[in-house]
């Protein structure tokens, strides 16, 4: 053993650097499902900034600084609180914003959110497709895509009102009626969050035989 490390100390430093620079200053996140549709898609792979919120010991959930404050409309990697999975999703509510959904839509501190720009499309959906609507949702003077199923059996669209907790964010799928997220998980404390997806690195059609889609490569996921 002594010998393999005098032999391999160069490559064993360099995987121990990689490793703390991954869990502590930048990483990526495969999007392995379509909860984040359709601002992302399965087969991209966003960039992550864990510095964007807190400093944490490498390898665990403890802090030992704050760097910046989670912002609505973040788009944010976290570990669920429930069973303690990477989920990626979008942050929609900050501590003691009071949220409510009424029919999908979305209500922050008794403002509803305004909706514009309808556009009907086919998403794939098992063995074949199902209809979908997309919609430009404009919250505090930003604007992002969200998209909901109709024909889905969702029992979330109705939701609060809920005052969000100190130290704890509701995070929402862009997909409303395919994700689990808050509505089903619970608030998530800041803690378990791992940091902000600033743009995609790259993108390959997983439903495509993986073809590249070089029109998402570096895109920006900030407003």
């Amino acid at each position: 053993m002594k010998g393999f490390i005098r032999a391999n100390k160069g490559f064993i430093l360099f995987m121990l650097l990689f490793g703390v620079f991954r869990t502590a200053v930048a990483d990526w996140n495969p999007i392995p499902s379509a909860s984040m549709r359709p601002n992302l898609l399965e087969g991209d792979v966003v960039f992550v900034n864990r510095l964007a919120f807190n400093v944490k010991v490498p390898l665990t959930d403890h802090v030992i600084t704050h760097t910046g404050e989670p912002q609505r409309g973040d788009v944010v990697t976290f570990s669920s609180p429930v069973d303690g999975t990477r989920l990626i999703k979008r942050l929609v509510a900050v501590p003691g914003n009071v949220v409510e959904l009424r029919n999908e839509l979305l209500i922050i501190n008794g403002q509803q959110a305004r909706y514009d720009e309808v556009q009907q499309v086919m998403e794939p959906a098992g063995q074949g497709q199902v209809a979908a609507l997309r919609l430009s949702e404009h919250v505090d003077g930003h604007a992002r895509r969200v998209q909901f199923i109709p024909q889905a059996q969702s029992p979330a669209r109705n939701f609060g009102p809920v005052t969000v907790p100190p130290g704890q964010y509701m995070m929402l799928g862009d997909n409303r009626d395919n994700s689990a997220d808050s509505r089903y998980i619970g608030f998530v404390p800041r803690a378990l969050l791992i940091g902000r997806a600033e743009r995609v690195l790259v993108s390959a059609d997983m439903l495509g035989h993986y073809a590249p889609r070089f029109d998402r490569f570096g895109m920006s996921l900030r407003d």
